[in-house]
């Protein structure tokens, strides 16, 4: 075996036996009591559907999935209710048919005993699945094509990290994979589910690390570790690779128990002898590990069209009447798997997910199985007595003698209990695997990882608030730049307007002293300002353009005065009638203004015989205009005489069939803009209705 997988080129070689002792070693472990024989004393068991599933919506690494199903919806088993978001995420499915009844916080299977969303759904007992498209023939379909199978099916790792599947089998471009590790060894005390995966089915196994191989580009090298505590298993696997020559370049390898031996780096140090560096992946050195469990949920995703909706869960204990490992509905409120099994809580400390070297406490029995739930222990009082208090250090250097990752312990305990991080991370804290080797060896009982743990989402938290900061003075630095700049922009504008000024001044004082001289281009060129100015009094000069000016006023008093006059003859408010009237008074005073500097401008231009013909076309246009002036003028007046002599009665009348025309004219225009489907209809539609409240208002006054 050591001559197989000592160096890159003897890696291609084929394994001379389908069962292999492991090259490797690494450091440190531990030998904590096993306690796995209680959960193997009986075949795998099922479990009645809960009346309730609970999914919470992040229950793997990366982004929450983003629910796509509403209060109320009917839903199938194997029905995607929520969406992966980004890459580093996973769907989620309904393990039975039922109504979601709420997505509201719940408390989540996390030591921190934190709530976030979930998606509630009530079962209806039938069961019954959405359809499933399997694809047995895989090896026809593109490994992008796989990968999106497993990505849809809400595939992570089983094995407890909970890291989405479709990721990791697709590393990056520049690591070329040439060892595909399925990882068997379930080192952690009391867990037995892939145990009895393996055992029980340990064909689709073997097919799901074939798959998985096709996926990678068929690596060279397709390795299944497995503790020898496991011999059973050994053997199912074994007898499956045997029988197939298509798996003759999958190999069992076994290697002595020791925890932590299913740890990724450690096991890739056992199985290859190669050693993951700090910071690195084991993509870097040409490696993917997988769980069994993952494998076959993989195999299942893409031959046989099964989303993730189930898998197995050991439950053990002395609480327990029945420990034993269970085909469980993700979703499960783990209260009713407990008091289905006989759980007797007067008996019980506590409730530990996971092992007891890495689990953590529950903080209720009510939290739901999710996908990384490989185990749940029900311990009596006496089975896991309380944890000792804890005592100062020794020193003795046993936590460094049992650290798998060749850490320091100690020294990390120190900076994590001072909050010293940045030393901390110099010992390479990061590092950690939590697996709690230091802490078990302890003889001061110090929870050493608790330290480890919280430093690490210390130093995170601080992270993600530095970047934020930078963010922050980024954009006020920027901010201040761009103001700072601005005002420079303006000083230099100002500063050049001054001295085109000036030098304008200087141009027109020259001009006064020497009539005679004139402008040249070049000073036009060398100072653009003055040209400007210059053109603009050249066109002040320009009869034609002055004429033009004063034509344009005169027009637009006249409109106004217009304007003026027929609203005034509408109001029927006598404050408003008051103010209008005052604005027609300014107006008629306008008008008058300019028509005489349009007549001032006629008399003085008719002297000079080169505008001879436009001052005769003004004068001509100048009577016309005052006319039509002085007729809106007088209109105005009778109309106002008019309403002077009427009685109330009358007025009221005519206030009632000046509403009436405007009534109408409003409903012309709503229809036109109808036809139009014109942006102002509902501009529109509010006049006509102001105007019918108008006057049904003024017919009721009128009868009353």
């Amino acid at each position: 075996m050591s001559s197989i997988i000592a160096s890159d080129k003897s890696v291609s070689t084929a394994y001379k036996t389908t069962v292999a002792t492991a090259i490797g070693q690494f450091h440190g472990g531990v030998f904590p009591p096993e306690n796995k024989s209680q959960s193997m004393e009986l075949p795998i068991g099922e479990l009645p559907i809960p009346q309730e599933l609970v999914f919470p919506l992040n229950q793997h690494m990366g982004a929450p999935a983003e629910p796509i199903v509403n209060v109320g919806d009917a839903v199938l088993g194997g029905q995607k209710i929520a969406a992966a978001v980004g890459p580093f995420s996973a769907a989620i499915h309904a393990s039975s048919s039922g109504t979601v009844t709420a997505i509201e916080e719940r408390i989540l299977p996390h030591p921190s005993g934190m709530s976030g969303p979930c998606i509630v759904i009530k079962t209806d007992g039938q069961h019954t699945h959405a359809p499933l498209t399997p694809c047995e023939n895989y090896e026809e379909a593109s490994a992008a094509d796989l990968l999106e199978k497993i990505r849809e099916a809400g595939i992570t790792g089983l094995g407890g990290a909970g890291f989405p599947t479709a990721v990791k089998l697709k590393p990056q471009s520049q690591y070329a994979i040439n060892t595909l590790i399925l990882n068997g060894t379930e080192c952690e005390p009391y867990i037995t589910a892939d145990h009895s995966l393996m055992l029980n089915y340990a064909q689709e196994v073997v097919q799901g690390a074939k798959l998985l191989a096709f996926i990678l580009g068929n690596p060279e090298n397709i390795l299944i570790g497995v503790e020898d505590n496991k011999p059973d298993a050994i053997k199912a696997l074994e007898a499956v690779v045997t029988q197939d020559s298509a798996y003759e370049n999958i190999n069992i390898v076994t290697f002595p128990t020791k925890y932590p031996s299913g740890g990724e780096k450690q096991l890739i140090q056992l199985l290859t002898g190669k050693e993951v560096p700090s910071g690195e992946i084991p993509a870097s050195l040409g490696i993917v590990m997988q769980n069994v469990g993952t494998a076959v949920a993989a195999f299942r995703a893409v031959v046989k069209g099964q989303p993730l909706t189930s898998r197995l869960t050991t439950f053990v204990g002395e609480s327990l009447e029945t420990s034993r490992n269970i085909h469980i509905l993700l979703g499960t409120p783990i209260d009713f798997a407990l008091d289905t099994l006989g759980f007797d809580a007067s008996n019980n400390e506590k409730l530990i997910m996971g092992g007891p070297m890495m689990g953590f406490a529950l903080p209720s029995a009510s939290i739901p199985v999710v996908k990384s739930t490989n185990c749940v222990i029900a311990p009596s009082k006496q089975e896991l007595p309380p944890q000792p208090s804890a005592q100062e250090c020794i020193r003795c250097g046993m936590c460094s003698e049992a650290c798998p990752a060749s850490l320091l312990p100690q020294q990390l305990y120190w900076y994590t209990k001072a909050e010293d991080y940045e030393r901390a991370q110099n010992y390479n804290l990061f590092d950690c695997i939590e697996c709690g080797a230091c802490s078990f060896v302890c003889p001061s009982n110090i929870p050493l990882v608790q330290y480890y743990r919280a430093a690490k989402g210390a130093i995170k938290q601080q992270e993600q608030e530095k970047v934020k900061s930078d963010h922050a003075r980024q954009r006020f630095e920027f901010r201040k730049s761009r103001i700072e700049k601005a005002e420079q922009e303006k000083i230099a504008k100002r500063e050049a307007r001054k001295l085109a000024a000036a030098k304008a001044k200087k141009l027109q004082a020259e001009k006064a002293a020497n009539p005679d001289a004139k402008t040249t281009n070049t000073d036009i060129k060398a100072d653009p300002v003055a040209a400007a100015m210059a053109r603009v009094k050249e066109k002040q000069n320009d009869p034609v353009a002055q004429k033009a000016k004063l034509d344009r006023m005169v027009t637009s008093a006249t409109d106004r005065l217009k304007k003026l006059n027929d609203k005034l003859a509408q109001t029927d408010d006598s404050e408003q009638q008051d103010r209008i009237a005052a604005q027609v008074k300014q107006a008629e005073i306008r008008l008058q203004d300019a028509q005489k500097q349009l007549d001032d401008f006629a008399e003085t231009k008719s002297a000079n015989t080169s505008t001879n013909a436009a001052t005769s076309d003004s004068a001509k246009e100048a009577p016309k205009e005052k006319d039509a002036a002085s007729s809106a003028i007088e209109k105005a007046k009778a109309k106002k005489a008019e309403m002077a002599q009427m009685s109330p009665e009358e007025k009221q009348k005519k206030q009632l069939e000046s509403l009436e025309q405007r009534l109408t004219k409003a409903q012309e225009r709503l229809k036109k803009a109808e036809e139009e489907n014109s942006e102002h209809l509902d501009a529109f539609k509010a006049g006509v209705e102001k105007l019918e409240q108008k006057l049904a208002e003024a017919k009721k006054e009128l009868t009353s």
